[in-house]
C-alpha cells in the first residue's frame, strides 16, 4: 500500500508518555494505610522522605507520574492527565504517528460515504445519521481516558466508546512485527480500522444487542468479528487511494490469524472473547470482497456459522 501524498486526520492527540489518569479513578495507597505507614517511620523519617522525594521529582520528572498515583494524588472526576513531553516527537515514533493519522483520514473518508449512503446494518430501528469521526489518541507506556478508565499499553490498542476515541501505543506495531508474527503496514492499517469499526458499531447501536440465550463472551466474539468485517469494508474500499494489492491483503489476513484467540493460546472455546484465527480470517475477508457493511451482521447469523 502506498500513503505518500495522503492527507493526516486533524482529529487526533498526543497525550505524551505515561500519561495516566483520568477514568475511574486512581488506586494509590488507601488513606488508612498510608497514615498508618507514616506513624511508623516518625517525623524524621517523614523529613528525609520529603527531602529524598523532592529530589527525584524535580531530578527525574519520568517518575512523577508513578509517585502521584502511589500517593492517589490526581486521576478520578473524569480528567485525563498528559504525561511528559510528546509521543510523537521521539524518531522512532514519528512516521507510525504519521501513517496511524493517514489512515484514520482514510477511515473517515469511507465511513463519511457508507453512512451517506445507508449502507449499514440497522439495529433497532435506529437511525445513525451523519458519520461522527472518532478522535485517534496517541500515547506511551499508559493513558487515561475519559470513560473507560486507565490503561496501560500491554492491553493493545483499543476503543472506547464513552468519549469515542480510539488509543494506540505506536510500539504496539513493533510488538505486532516482532512478538505476534505480523509485519507489514497493511496489517498495522487493519488494527485501526478495527478500532474505528468499534467506533462504527457504537454508532449504529451494534454494542447494545444482546443475542438470546448466549455469554457475554459469546456476544463479545460477534461484536469483534463485525470490526474485523468493518475493517475490510474499509480496505474494500481504499483499495485505490492507497494502491492496496494482493500482498497487503495476505498481510491483514496474516495479523488476523495471529491475534485470534485461539493462536494466542486459549484452548477452551466458551472462553473465546475475540474469535478464532479461522473466524477473524473470514469475516475480515467478507468485508474486504463485498465492500458492503451490511453484509456485516454478525448478531443475525447462527452461533455455528460465524
Amino acid at each position: 500500500m502506498r500513503t505518500d501524498g495522503q492527507r493526516q486526520s486533524d482529529n487526533f492527540e498526543d497525550r505524551g508518555r505515561g500519561s495516566g489518569g483520568g477514568g475511574m479513578g486512581g488506586g494509590g495507597l488507601p488513606g488508612g494505610v498510608l497514615f498508618a505507614l507514616l506513624r511508623r517511620i516518625g517525623l524524621r523519617g517523614i523529613l528525609i522522605a520529603a527531602v529524598l522525594g523532592g529530589v527525584v521529582w524535580f531530578a527525574f520528572p519520568q517518575f512523577r507520574a508513578p509517585i502521584m498515583a502511589l500517593l492517589g494524588i490526581g486521576g478520578g472526576g473524569g480528567q485525563v492527565a498528559q504525561g511528559e513531553g510528546n509521543t510523537c516527537d521521539s524518531a522512532d515514533a514519528t512516521q507510525a504517528c504519521t501513517f496511524s493519522r493517514q489512515i484514520l483520514a482514510s477511515t473517515e473518508d469511507v465511513w463519511r460515504g457508507q453512512f451517506q449512503q445507508g449502507r449499514l446494518p440497522r439495529y433497532n430501528n435506529q437511525q445513525p445519521g451523519a458519520y461522527q469521526d472518532p478522535t485517534l489518541v496517541i500515547y506511551s507506556g499508559a493513558v487515561g481516558t475519559e470513560g473507560c478508565g486507565s490503561a496501560s499499553s500491554d492491553v493493545g490498542p483499543f476503543y472506547c466508546p464513552g468519549d469515542r476515541k480510539l488509543y494506540v501505543d505506536p510500539s504496539f506495531y513493533d510488538t505486532m512485527r516482532d512478538r505476534l508474527r505480523a509485519p507489514g503496514d497493511f496489517a498495522q492499517a487493519y488494527v485501526i480500522a478495527h478500532e474505528v469499526g468499534h467506533h462504527v458499531q457504537n454508532l449504529i447501536g451494534a454494542t447494545q444487542v444482546q443475542v438470546q440465550g448466549e455469554s457475554q463472551n459469546q456476544t463479545s466474539v460477534r461484536v469483534e468479528l463485525q470490526a474485523d468485517c468493518f475493517a475490510g469494508v474499509w480496505g474494500h474500499t481504499a483499495q485505490s487511494t492507497l494502491s492496496i494489492d494482493d500482498a497487503d491483503l495476505r498481510e491483514a489476513l496474516n495479523a488476523a490469524h495471529q491475534i485470534g484467540d485461539d493462536a494466542l493460546g486459549q484452548r477452551n472455546e466458551d472462553q473465546f472473547t475475540h474469535g478464532s484465527s479461522a473466524q477473524r480470517m473470514t469475516w475480515f475477508r467478507r468485508g474486504f470482497d463485498s465492500g458492503d457493511a451490511r453484509q456485516c451482521d454478525t448478531f443475525n447469523v447462527p452461533a455455528n456459522q460465524l
